[in-house]
């Protein structure tokens, strides 16, 4: 479901990050557009508002694996009220760092699926973001001979690449098999 009125969002966007970035003292501007054209390989990321930073801070927003950029984007998804399934209708970003983190994510799918392949044994990721998990499932989602699931709960939820035929510990759980 899109975003009812994406002007008004925008807006109280740009409200909440006005008030964050004088009041952090980050030396930042920022940029809002509503439907952003995005190149059409990116087809697993369509996001109705992106809010692009630059400037001097921008170091500091990428730090620690983006921890301030990915904090301040969560912020204004909880401030617009957006449900779980709706997050990646808002899209922040700092020096093209999502665009390098989905290039590394695509590639580190890769990997694990010849490691998969090699071995026939489950390659798990490190825990990660529900956004990073989609983009691993939606890169290797044309491998007919892998398939992809996420387990465990919370900030520990990962990505598991098995072979196709394969039974995931999750689902031999489920039919009480160990």
């Amino acid at each position: 479901m899109p975003i009812p009125d994406k002007i008004a969002a925008a807006n109280k966007i740009n409200e909440f990050l006005r008030g964050v970035v004088a009041n952090a003292g980050l030396r930042l501007k920022y940029r809002i557009t509503v439907d952003p054209p995005l190149p059409e390989e990116r087809d697993w990321e369509r996001p109705e508002i992106l809010v692009e930073f630059a400037g001097p801070d921008s170091a500091l927003m990428l730090e620690r694996g983006a921890e301030l950029l990915r904090s301040i984007e969560l912020l204004a998804i909880e401030m617009l009220r957006l449900s779980g399934n709706e997050h990646e209708k808002i899209s922040f970003d700092c020096m093209n760092h999502r665009a390098m983190r989905i290039e590394e994510l695509r590639m580190a799918a890769s990997v694990a699926a010849e490691k998969v392949r090699k071995t026939g044994a489950p390659y798990k990721f490190a825990p990660m973001s529900s956004r990073e998990r989609r983009i691993v499932h939606l890169a290797l989602r044309d491998e007919a001979d892998l398939r992809t699931e996420s387990e465990g709960e919370g900030m520990r939820r990962c990505l598991v690449v098995y072979p196709k035929d394969s039974r995931s510990v999750s689902s031999a759980a489920r039919r009480g098999i160990r």
